[in-house]
């Protein structure tokens, strides 16, 4: 399964949209990993806690995309999207967002 944030894949020709593909995936941060996090917040510096979580969740959705993608007989999914969320008054949840168009090739 190709998927690609263009709207074409170089080389190969786009035979039918099939529809457009959704998935979400939504993790939960513990509060020893918020206190930390909070921590480099206030002092500076990466959070690898929250970039794990962050890496995790776009995995988790990128592979639900694939699925809901084959679900329909997709070769590939194009214009890809990924939108991410933490909101606000539940700094312990991440959200990872990702759509794109599903599509068969020639």
């Amino acid at each position: 399964m190709i998927i690609t944030t263009t709207h074409s894949i170089e080389g190969r020709q786009i035979a039918a949209y099939l529809d457009i593909v959704s998935a979400e995936s939504v993790q939960g941060i513990n509060v020893v990993r918020d206190i930390f996090a909070g921590m480099r917040d206030f002092f500076g510096g990466r959070s690898q806690t929250l970039e794990r979580a962050l890496k995790d969740a776009r995995a988790q959705a990128t592979e639900e995309l694939k699925e809901r993608a084959r679900s329909v007989q997709a070769d590939a999914v194009v214009g890809v999207h990924y939108e991410i969320s933490i909101p606000s008054g539940k700094g312990s949840m991440l959200m990872v967002f990702v759509t794109g168009t599903a599509v068969r090739l020639k």
